[in-house]
């Protein structure tokens, strides 16, 4: 689902590193959000990543 409709920016993967090295591994997420955006006209639902709604690629409905 953290995925982004306008850029395609999805989670990304890695490895989580502790005090003492033990290394795990870590997802960090998209922050991504659930907005009404208007698409030719008509507003529609879709998930946008916050920095493409700071941006205005993307209009609100």
């Amino acid at each position: 689902m953290a995925k982004c409709a306008i850029c395609e920016k999805g989670a990304h993967f890695g490895i989580a590193v502790s005090h003492s090295h033990r290394r795990s591994n870590k997802k960090w997420n998209a922050n991504v959000k659930s907005v009404k955006v208007k698409v030719n006209g008509t507003p529609q639902k879709m998930y946008v990543c916050t920095s493409c709604l700071r941006s205005g690629a993307v209009e609100r409905a």
